[in-house]
């Protein structure tokens, strides 16, 4: 459903003791909003772990320290809270922008916030599902019998492949949101659907060298998991740009109607 324009732009100033009372009852909300959401955090941490732990390939999780089998298990906790209060956290962090941004602004961010929230969560089961999990076999294998010949036993830490999933995870996120970071530029006049198109073979350049960067396995496979839906985005984006869908202020629509309207009644009159 497309956002309804806004009325003509009008700005409010604010003190700085007022922006500080808005930043901390903002922050206030989001912490409450954590707080909450990291109770079933902990209660999920356990299932996750070991669902991570069978779509790895592993028995268990090797621990070489006392305390990090619990701090791995408070790490996942909080990591699920924050992705459960996310809905939150965004709506507190546009409330405290709003003022300053212009009608145009708030129109096209209130118009992407639930394709950004889609896209974000598709990219992080994807890279949950499907790129980590292969990742992980080709580097549990490599010089440990599955490639190569037999030198290498492999024992991850629990840590280790914590931060190895989020942070494939969050990457590949954010690489989800192409087609609407380029909806937005199109739409706000800051480059062109044609420009873009218009430099295809760079950008298949770009998205081979940024899925390089992003996988952290040297084999091609993985490699083209992520370049592959990484370039179909920005096509998408391209598509998405060509709609047409433009802002209007309130006023130039209100305009545009009493000049309808008072053409009809002269055209009655005649």
């Amino acid at each position: 459903m497309i956002p309804e324009p806004e009325p003509e732009d009008i700005f409010e100033e604010m003190t700085l003791q007022e922006h500080l009372e808005e930043l901390r009852q903002r922050i206030l909300y989001s912490a409450i909003a954590i707080a909450i959401a990291f109770v079933f955090g902990l209660l999920l941490a356990f299932p996750l772990l070991g669902l991570m732990a069978d779509m790895s390939g592993l028995e268990t999780f090797v621990l070489i320290s006392p305390t990090e089998g619990f701090a791995t298990f408070m790490r996942v906790g909080f990591y699920i809270a924050v992705a459960l209060s996310m809905p939150v956290l965004l709506y507190q962090l546009i409330a405290f922008m709003g003022p300053g941004m212009t009608n145009e602004e708030r129109y096209y961010l209130r118009l992407s916030l639930i394709p950004v929230t889609f896209l974000f969560v598709a990219g992080m089961l994807f890279a949950f599902f499907i790129v980590v999990p292969r990742a992980l076999n080709f580097l549990a294998g490599f010089g440990a019998g599955g490639y190569g010949p037999e030198v290498f036993a492999d024992a991850f830490r629990a840590s280790e492949i914590i931060t190895f999933y989020f942070r494939l995870m969050l990457w590949i996120g954010i690489v989800f949101q192409m087609p609407v970071v380029i909806f937005v530029l199109v739409k706000m006049n800051i480059v062109s659907a044609e420009r873009l198109a218009g430099i295809r073979k760079f950008m298949l350049i770009g998205c081979m060298t940024a899925a390089a960067i992003i996988t952290p396995t040297p084999d091609p496979f993985n490699m083209l998991l992520v370049a592959i839906p990484m370039y179909l985005l920005y096509e998408l984006g391209i598509i998405l740009a060509r709609i047409n869908v433009s802002y209007r202020p309130a006023t130039e629509t209100g305009v545009e109607d009493a000049e309808s309207g008072d053409t009809e009644d002269s055209e009655r009159r005649d």
